[in-house]
């Protein structure tokens, strides 16, 4: 099997896709894959780092530009189809799968352009402009949410979940205090840093039972640092968590935002979450990601006009208090959990070339 897997920008879009192009790997070590991204996107790390190899092509977004920078990305857009054409004929894949955001548009339309079967990856509820777009030309979509099917042409849909990088938590030694794991994304949330200092002062009366593990970014790491000295909590922090598997496996409770590719952590290891929906994000979908679970019982939730110490500190220290309350929310996240995401993906995948 050979398999183009296009897109990225960001972790959200970029993880799962690494997370199935492993499975694949798994399933046939004779595989082969590549990545098609930008050079400005977070694939252009992580992608190598995870032994893939990737090509590039020049597209860029086009939202919020000004009047130079719109032309700039229209002029992007047929260039990187001409780009993509190129790079299918010469891999000749058996499949292409567009993993969300602008980077994947030109390469699945160069497939459709080339009869090559094709599939995208929708991570949220409510998909975004690309992948409205694409879903009318490609052969399957995999959804994450029962409701995204509304916004796609029936029978292409199947609800597989949202592939994560790890099969299982490790086991780690419990640290015997209750375990707060607080993070933005990898670049951090100032707002959520903030936020997560003012609550911390509220909460000294626990600072015995209670420690700290927060990656607040490269930007408000030092100042945070400043902050967190002068209260008397156990802390780790750090710009970035390199190791983010074991910091949810120590997690008790975990204060978030609300991307598609955390809540299928969260959801698939079973960890209870306070869920800060960022509210920039396109057609606010991480509202809605994060209300799917608040539904369910699995999560709370804080939109960030809400946030200040005083209510994060109230939902902290009555989390702290009410550990079976803990365990239900965990419980409930579980059953929403998607572990065979991956494996259903590639199965369709497989099924997909069969049709050819």
């Amino acid at each position: 099997m050979r398999v183009i897997m296009a897109g990225g920008g960001t972790g959200g879009h970029l993880f799962p896709g690494l997370a199935v192009a492993e499975e694949f790997r798994n399933r046939d070590p004779m595989a082969e894959i590549l990545f098609v991204g930008t050079e400005a996107g977070i694939e252009s790390r992580a992608v190598p780092a995870a032994g893939f190899p990737l090509e590039t092509i020049p597209v860029r977004g086009l939202k919020g530009r000004g009047g130079r920078g719109l032309i700039d990305a229209l002029y992007g857009v047929p260039a990187s189809v001409c780009r993509s054409l190129k790079i299918i004929r010469r891999f000749r894949p058996d499949c292409v799968i567009g993993l969300g955001g602008y980077a994947s548009g030109p390469v699945v339309a160069a497939a459709r352009l080339t009869g090559v079967r094709s599939a995208i990856m929708e991570q949220n509820l409510r998909p975004g402009l690309t992948n409205r777009i694409l879903g009318r030309a490609v052969n399957r979509i995999f959804t994450s949410y029962d409701g995204s099917a509304a916004f796609f042409p029936r029978g292409k849909v199947v609800e597989t979940g949202n592939p994560v990088r790890w099969r299982k938590l490790p086991e780690v030694r419990p640290s015997g205090k209750f375990t707060l794991l607080i993070f933005g994304g990898s670049a951090g949330a100032h707002r959520i840093n903030v936020g997560a200092v003012e609550t911390m002062k509220g909460l000294v009366e626990l600072a015995s039972g209670i420690k700290v593990i927060h990656q607040t970014g490269a930007a408000d790491l030092e100042w945070t640092k400043s902050a967190y000295a002068a209260l008397p909590f156990e802390v780790e922090l750090l710009p970035f968590i390199d190791k983010m598997d074991e910091a949810y496996a120590r997690a008790d409770l975990v204060v978030c935002r609300a991307g598609a590719t955390t809540i299928a952590e969260l959801t698939v290891f079973g960890k209870p979450a306070i869920l800060i929906p960022y509210p920039y994000a396109a057609d606010d979908h991480q509202r809605f990601n994060a209300e799917a679970l608040k539904e369910q019982g699995a999560a709370e939730m804080i939109l960030e006009r809400e946030l200040d110490g005083t209510k994060l500190t109230e939902q902290i220290r009555r989390h702290y208090l009410n550990r079976a309350r803990l365990q239900a929310m965990g419980k409930a996240a579980l059953g929403l959990g998607r572990p065979e995401a991956a494996k259903k993906i590639v199965d369709e995948c497989y099924a997909l070339v069969r049709e050819a």
